[in-house]
């Protein structure tokens, strides 16, 4: 009987440890939808742990060779208006992806045999990446490059009897960032230390020349910071359209850095006159020349997410070989009389000007800067050098 009793009362204490254990797990439950007529309103989840982290590209290293670089846009031009016309970037991101991101001989071969496999109606460009690991990858990151260098567009050139004509063309809309006929040194400087101000790495390329060589716009875009800074003296940063590049000019002429009109907010199309070649920067004062060397420092900032712009994680990369690749297509200038202002010879109309200036309801100016008022933030550029 003893042994009876002791049994239910085990049974008692079970049961009861099992209610408790019921009860906690239904409170720890979320509570059901609230409902107001015959509408569920359902109470909003918290979320489980930290927000998840976004989905885009951290890091490019372009290592495209001036010679892929030449061979694979020569193919997209040789290609347009074909049955099989083959995109540059696509042809360079199927090679990167072939070759682990490597522009060796191996790579320029594969990409003469992917070009005459297309053109001979073998195969297709999507046939030949549809299951190509890391494609997509060199792709994002090789349009973010590149994406706004070829296309159609509309150039001004002198016909057989001298009188200036529009052309309508497709290929280099992209110009190299100092005006034809100007002289200058470079060298792959990138990632090169630099002391100002603390230690860093150089995150741009210096094209060393004359105080006042007429500075290039090397794409359309739009001008997003306009001043001093520190670091690059008298600097221009211009975005293109696609938001994905910033390109930076910095240690621009004292004095006179800008081309006549420019501001912030402004449009420009690829070749125009944007500023003038000097030595400012270094100094927290502004109009001062404590650069030794007189040179204009470009750089390209690929942006992928609006959190990576001003940031612990910018992404530059080194134009060395960009550089060399748009000395093909350098703007040609004349002097403006009894003036310091250069300006483009040869005007190009870029559909992606066009684009931009009618959905903003602007218009071009002369110069080829509109007087658009699109407000630039306060970049705190310090890649320069």
């Amino acid at each position: 009987m003893k042994r009876c009793g002791k049994l239910k009362y085990a049974i008692v204490i079970e049961l009861v440890l099992l209610t408790l254990l019921f009860a906690v797990r239904q409170a720890g439950k979320p509570s059901a939808p609230v409902t107001s007529g015959s509408i569920i309103v359902e109470e909003p989840e918290e979320e489980a742990g930290e927000e998840a982290e976004k989905d885009y590209i951290k890091w490019v290293d372009f290592n495209v060779s001036y010679e892929a670089l030449c061979q694979a846009y020569d193919a997209d031009v040789e290609t347009y208006g074909e049955d099989f016309h083959i995109d540059w970037i696509s042809l360079l991101a199927c090679t990167a992806a072939k070759n682990g991101g490597e522009f060796g001989r191996q790579a320029l071969k594969d990409m003469d045999s992917i070009t005459e496999k297309i053109r001979n109606g073998e195969t297709t460009m999507e046939e030949i990446t549809c299951d190509l690991n890391n494609y997509d990858y060199f792709y994002q990151a090789y349009d973010a490059v590149l994406g706004g260098m070829v296309g159609e567009f509309l150039l001004q050139e002198q016909d057989e009897s001298g009188n200036t004509v529009w052309k309508r063309k497709y290929g280099l809309k992209a110009y190299s960032p100092i005006a034809k006929g100007f002289p200058y040194t470079d060298y792959d400087d990138f990632g090169s230390s630099r002391s100002y101000g603390y230690k860093r790495p150089h995150l741009g390329h210096d094209m060393m020349g004359q105080i006042g060589t007429p500075v290039v716009a090397v794409e359309s875009g739009y001008v997003e910071v306009l001043g001093w800074n520190q670091y690059g003296g008298w600097r221009i940063g211009i975005r293109s359209f696609d938001g994905k590049r910033y390109y930076y000019y910095a240690h621009l002429r004292q004095d006179y850095p800008y081309a006549e009109g420019l501001a912030e907010g402004d449009a420009v199309t690829a070749g125009d006159i944007i500023g003038y070649m000097g030595h400012t920067g270094y100094s927290e004062k502004e109009n001062v020349n404590n650069i030794k060397t007189v040179h204009l420092h470009w750089g390209l900032e690929l942006i992928f997410d609006e959190s990576q712009k001003e940031s612990d994680n910018e992404i530059w990369i080194d134009c060395y070989q960009l550089s060399r690749f748009l000395y093909k297509n350098r703007s040609e200038a004349v002097k403006v009389e009894e003036s310091k202002e250069w300006k483009r010879i040869y005007d190009m109309e870029d559909p992606a000007v066009e684009k931009y200036l009618e959905e903003h309801g602007n218009s071009v100016s002369e110069n080829g800067v509109s007087g658009n008022d699109i407000s630039g933030n306060g970049v705190a550029d310090n890649s320069e050098g």
